[in-house]
């Protein structure tokens, strides 16, 4: 932040402040309202000597006064009429304390005085300097803008030459303070717009009177400052220790422990598999491959421990898991932080996660500022040299948050990930490598990631955004990169279309290319799902197995430097690929068979089914292990990500991405579906879900109908329909209703042809989603399992359901939806132009104060859908 200097006064004037202590008033000229006062000490107690003089006139002057309470120290001040005593705890992290103290500074408002504990204490709860300057950095210049006068302590030789210049840089007031042969000595360092001959001398303190002191007669230890700061200290005991064997068990230890937390959190299950599975070596591994400091977040940190535990725990399928540590580093947590501040951002992601919503429009907004965001020329350098480690490979740019696969919490796919070709020339390669990392840092704000947090009360945690940056698995094919298999696989299968399958051995989402089309739904492709229990089972039979294929595979283009989706047959033209045999099926006649030999004829028309690898190799086999050692280490299923390929000689190696606890659907055991329902009152049957339950009351329906939506010419009309659905589902919000929502085709589809494309925050209100498919409409709906979409279904407890009308087994009471009254005109005039496509019907108005109610049993499959 810029600071006016005119409103600096050349003389005492009513913007003149005391400090309380005669020789301090004269020495520095007096305070001024607007000052940050920093006092570096090598001990509280000369902290609490000008602190309490502080207040003593404070109090005297009728002043506003505030303590703010959060170190483990005894108190600075102890409690007094005239003082207002804020405590917060700095545990709970930087995200949550600046955003707290943020919110008592607004209280208070103009021209309150402030008294702060020990800013050192901080870094004992953050581990680094770096949080600490910009906690600093953020607050100080809202205190100056209120008139604020503020003190704060800094252990002298606690922090980074950095942490302290960032700090001096940005207070007004920095004021060194030592005890030499018992007697204090001041020194102010920086004294905004003011000065005198001896204002920057040390000043010894003698009761009243303060001396100056020529600096050619203080001691060296007075003037010279050696960094004792914890994430530098505590990797180089370390790593010396090692290195020359002077570490006793104990102190390598607690210093281990130390950097284990500085890494990768305070989780205690995260942080007890990571005693139990990282070597000292491997933590220091992590450690000098961290740009910046701070933490490298819950998607970094479990991909390490998933690796970690399936190369100890599955001895019989080890060689499958080849060694790969040098694929991948990290950019700390504090960076995120230090940009914020740097680029006057902090206050508007503060305003922002307040409330947890943010329109699409604002959002495209805080995008374009995050990406006019600059870093400091040492962190350019240091992106640089990351780069220059990583080599000339392609690689992914990928989210890494402090709240991210965590225990409970998934975050899937709320923040971005964005590939980079890793093209051109070094100055070209590193600014692509920041506009990645600045829209990794712009998504914490999405509509989609803030409405998580808000439905799961955690708009008040910390949430700081470390980064992720891997080598792209895969290889170069003709003008393309890619990985010749990935895709997602979880230890339960909550999609066993038959009985054979055992739900317990868990499933395969897999796909040929990069893996964003097995976690993405996409338009017109399936990808091949696979019963770990039985792979060669399919959901589909005979012609079907064709038309549900993959047609289109993901990739880096190479000579367009972007990432690309193409037909299988552009993939297949840039020349043989290695063991295509094992994944591709021949259409002949109508017929689908399986490729003789090795070689696929070019012409040939191929099929995606993976059907050799399935019979032939162990990469099932793998999968399954690693799903089951994963799960009985974590004490819960898991939910991975993961590429793979294939030796020559058809052995399999797998590189495991991501590793999360799963979210299991609530309801799962037996319910009670009711059978002597009046046929005007159902709305549906089906025996077609996912996930069963029993939804609470419901009073409004939201019926997108599927042949209107096919009838729509206009594109423009069809992709703003999922915003008409989120204005509603957000105004269902605050009116404290839930909805039951029905629509054609795949809900968050990328395709506006194939059903509506809503993200997570325009449907956080839904009960019950309901896919519709009428296949004269060609909406079809694509089993949704595995994807992120069905995360977000299933952790927010939505009752998942596909329908299919012209099914014989199916009830669909089409006259009802056609026929009851839409309110949507009335409750949303300005919606009016979307009332031929989009029914809101009130169902108790419609059918005499009945409600929507649904019940899905698991165990039979069965489902209905009724008004009582």
């Amino acid at each position: 932040m810029m600071i006016d200097m005119q409103r600096w006064p050349t003389a005492k004037d009513e913007r003149w402040v005391s400090g309380g202590v005669a020789g301090l008033d004269a020495l520095i000229d007096g305070f001024r309202l607007g000052d940050n006062v920093v006092w570096q000490v090598d001990t509280l107690e000369t902290y609490r000597h000008f602190a309490h003089a502080f207040f003593r006139q404070a109090v005297r002057d009728q002043r506003t006064f505030i303590y703010i309470r959060f170190g483990a120290h005894a108190p600075i001040l102890a409690s007094q009429p005239g003082m207002v005593i804020e405590s917060f705890d700095p545990r709970d992290g930087f995200d949550v304390f600046s955003a707290q103290v943020n919110r008592i500074i607004t209280h208070w408002g103009a021209r309150a005085f402030y008294v702060f504990d020990n800013l050192s204490g901080l870094v004992d709860w953050w581990a680094t300097d770096e949080l600490l300057a910009s906690f600093f950095r953020a607050t100080c210049p809202y205190l100056f803008e209120l008139d604020t006068v503020a003190y704060f302590a800094l252990e002298r030789d606690h922090h980074s030459d950095e942490a302290v210049r960032i700090i001096r840089d940005t207070t007004q007031v920095l004021i060194d303070s030592i005890v030499l042969d018992e007697a204090l000595h001041v020194r102010p360092l920086k004294v905004w717009q003011r000065h005198s001959p001896q204002m920057f001398l040390p000043h010894r303190v003698e009761a009243e009177d303060w001396i100056p002191v020529m600096l050619e007669a203080m001691p060296e230890t007075a003037l010279v400052h050696e960094t004792t700061a914890p994430w530098v200290t505590v990797y180089n005991d370390l790593a010396v220790g090692v290195r020359d064997g002077t570490l006793d068990r104990a102190s390598a230890g607690r210093l281990r422990r130390k950097l284990t937390r500085m890494l990768l959190g305070t989780d205690e299950k995260i942080l007890h598999l990571a005693d139990r599975f990282l070597s000292l070596d491997a933590l220091l591994h992590i450690r000098r491959r961290v740009v910046g400091t701070g933490r490298i977040g819950g998607k970094a940190a479990g991909m390490i421990l998933a690796r970690a535990i399936v190369r100890q725990q599955c001895d019989d399928v080890a060689s499958a898991f080849p060694l790969l540590d040098e694929d991948a580093f990290h950019v700390g947590s504090d960076v995120f932080y230090a940009f914020l501040v740097h680029n006057d951002l902090f206050r508007a992601r503060l305003s922002v996660t307040r409330t947890g919503v943010v329109s699409h429009e604002d959002y495209a907004e805080l995008e374009r500022r995050f990406l006019a965001g600059t870093f400091d020329a040492a962190r350019i350098d240091a992106f640089a040299e990351l780069l220059d480690a990583l080599g000339d490979a392609p690689y992914i740019v990928r989210s890494s948050s402090l709240l991210e696969d965590g225990f409970g919490n998934a975050f899937a796919g709320k923040y971005r990930s964005e590939f980079c070709v890793n093209a051109g020339t070094r100055e070209e390669r590193v600014e692509a490598f920041m506009r990645a990392v600045k829209l990794v840092y712009a998504s914490t704000l999405n509509p989609d990631a803030l409405s998580y947090r808000r439905n799961r009360g955690m708009l008040d945690s910390d949430e700081q955004m470390a980064i992720l940056v891997q080598r792209v698995a895969g290889q170069p094919h003709g003008r393309y990169f890619l990985p010749s298999l990935a895709g997602v696989a979880f230890s339960r299968n909550l999609y066993a279309w038959t009985d054979r399958i055992d739900p317990r051995a868990g499933m395969i989402r897999l796909v040929f290319g990069l893996g964003t089309r097995a976690v993405n739904r996409v338009s017109r492709d399936y990808p091949r799902m696979i019963a770990v229990s039985h792979p060669e089972l399919r959901p589909e039979i005979g012609e079907e197995v064709a038309a549900y294929s993959q047609r289109h595979v993901d990739v880096l283009d190479l000579d367009a430097a972007t990432f690309a989706t193409v037909r299988l047959r552009e993939i297949l033209k840039q020349g043989p690929f290695p063991e295509l045999h094992r994944y591709v099926s021949i259409m002949q006649e109508g017929y689908l068979t399986e490729p003789v030999g090795r070689r696929v004829q070019p012409a040939a028309d191929v099929v995606l089914t993976f059907n050799r690898l399935l019979k032939e190799t162990d990469f099932v086999r793998v999968i399954g292990r690693m799903l089951a050692a994963l799960e009985e280490i974590y004490e819960h299923p898991v939910d991975t990500e993961f590429t793979a390929a294939l030796t020559a000689d058809g052995a399999v190696e797998v590189n495991v991405l991501q590793c999360r606890p799963m979210w299991l659907p609530g309801a799962q055991a037996r319910v009670e579906v009711p059978t002597d329902i009046a046929p005007d009152a159902i709305c549906f049957r089906t025996n077609r879900f996912i996930n069963g339950g029993v939804a609470d009351p419901i009073r409004y329906i939201l019926y997108v109908d599927p042949r209107a939506y096919a009838r729509i010419e206009d594109e423009q009309y069809r992709r703003t329909l999922p915003r008409v659905v989120g204005q509603i589902n957000q105004d269902m919000r605050s009116r404290g209703e839930r909805l039951l929502m029905m629509g054609p085709g795949r809900w968050g589809s990328s395709n506006p042809e194939l059903g509506i494309g809503v993200g997570y925050a325009d449907i956080d209100q839904v009960s019950v989603l309901v896919e519709l498919a009428h296949e004269e409409d060609g909406h079809v709906p694509e089993v949704s399992y595995g994807t992120h979409f069905f995360q977000d279904l299933v952790e927010a407890e939505i009752i998942y359901l596909p329908v299919y009308p012209s099914d014989p087994d199916t009830a669909f009471n089409d006259a009802f939806f056609h026929s009851a009254t839409n309110v949507l005109p009335s409750l949303y005039p300005t919606l009016r132009p979307y009332a031929e496509v989009v029914t809101l019907i009130d169902v108790p108005a419609e059918r005499g104060g009945c409600q929507v109610q649904l019940v899905a049993d698991p165990e039979t499959r069965q489902a209905v859908c009724y008004m009582a």
